[in-house]
């Protein structure tokens, strides 16, 4: 997760279409000639290979169930299931598009360069375009995101739109047309660096679309991904901040919420008992920054303070956006706070950090994590 990648060969080892398992045999000795091949090989493949074991075993799991599935009912009605529920998906999203109007919306990032999205409702047809044309070229930093990323974004918002209980499925897009220009920052081309694409950028794809929609102020927009290791030890956690306040599908405003991890970042942190147990760090604070929310109406959700205190050596980098343009409120909502971070030496010297950074720490020394908080909706 480096914070200044510029190619995606400094981003990790790939697989170009490998070959991993053979006659039923794991490829080990060719897995571990790619992990340990290019010019940033991997630092543990021993662990690599463990969680690509795990994968396969759940893929193979996943085959025998639906295997049993057929046995036990027949391929025709299994795959008349399948299609009803992607139907399913298709005619809620339709509802949700009769309810939509055209809108327009932009996120700017820090570096400058600038997300842009407009929504087109064709009525007639019960579907809507999506449309990402005027947003920034490829970039230099690793910002950029595969078009999978702004695609699996789009995915997810019209599926939070959909007030029903459906499982999210294939079939939620088939009323969506999606436009992506090719060398842009959400369809780069090789070989752009993308490690934040699918951190950074996606989180904005989805506040920009939300805030097309009229629906959703900005949530925090990062996932803030602190990383930290030796020689010894690697470790890589994503902080909480503000989710935005909108309104909901009943036409009721509501507020955001304070320290969550929002929209795509999909995880939660490990318990601070679990963290000092196997690492050489101290939590030394982890709370609700109060007054980060955008003011409104309905106020955003506050960001979070995290201080975390190491207790040998390390380097320590962090890769975060919204540290120089905040959060945005909607429909006259008030904007975030942006995020903040420091190194505080254990001689009580402060540095202040920016927004992606790498540093050496000695023990004792502690970082600290000021999170942004979600836009507002509404005047106040």
């Amino acid at each position: 997760m480096p914070p200044f990648s510029t190619s995606i060969e400094e981003e990790g080892v790939s697989f170009a279409n490998e070959m991993i398992v053979r006659g039923g045999e794991f490829q080990t000795a060719r897995v571990q000639e790619i992990l340990s091949s290019g010019p940033f090989p991997a630092r543990n493949p021993e662990q690599n290979i463990a969680d690509l074991k795990a994968q396969l075993a759940a893929c193979a799991k996943g085959a025998e169930e639906l295997m049993r599935m057929v046995a036990d009912h027949g391929r025709p009605v299994v795959a008349a299931y399948m299609g009803h529920v992607q139907d399913n998906a298709e005619r809620a999203v339709r509802r949700v598009i009769d309810a939509l109007e055209d809108g327009d919306a932009s996120i700017r990032m820090d570096d400058g360069a600038e997300i842009r999205v407009a929504i087109r409702v064709n009525r007639a047809q019960r579907s809507a375009i999506v449309d990402f044309s005027g947003t920034s070229a490829q970039l230099a930093n690793n910002f950029n995101a595969p078009s999978s990323v702004a695609r699996a974004a789009v995915l997810y918002v019209f599926r939070c739109l959909v007030g029903d209980q459906i499982p999210l499925n294939e079939g939620c897009l088939k009323p969506v047309e999606l436009i992506i220009p090719d060398g842009g920052l959400l369809n780069p081309q090789p070989p752009a660096a993308v490690v934040a694409g699918n951190v950074e950028t996606s989180q904005m794809v989805v506040d920009a679309l939300f805030a097309a929609t009229g629906r959703m102020a900005a949530a925090q927009g990062t996932m803030n991904n602190l990383t930290f290791g030796n020689a010894r030890h690697q470790y890589y956690e994503t902080i909480c901040g503000g989710s935005g306040a909108g309104i909901g599908p009943d036409g009721e405003p509501f507020s955001g919420t304070d320290a969550i991890h929002t929209h795509m970042t999909n995880s939660r942190m490990t318990d601070p008992e679990v963290l000092e147990r196997r690492y050489p760090v101290r939590v030394i604070e982890h709370r609700v920054r109060d007054g980060s929310g955008g003011a409104g109406e309905r106020r955003g959700g506050h960001g979070s303070i995290r201080c975390l205190e190491f207790l040998e050596a390390m380097d320590v980098a962090l890769l975060s956006s919204h540290r120089r343009e905040p959060p945005k409120g909607l429909a006259d909502g008030g904007d975030a706070l942006c995020g903040v971070q420091r190194v505080i030496r254990k001689s009580g010297k402060v540095e202040p950090l920016e927004g992606l950074f790498s540093i050496r720490v000695e023990p004792g020394d502690r970082v600290e994590i000021r999170t942004p908080g979600g836009g507002g909706f509404g005047a106040s």
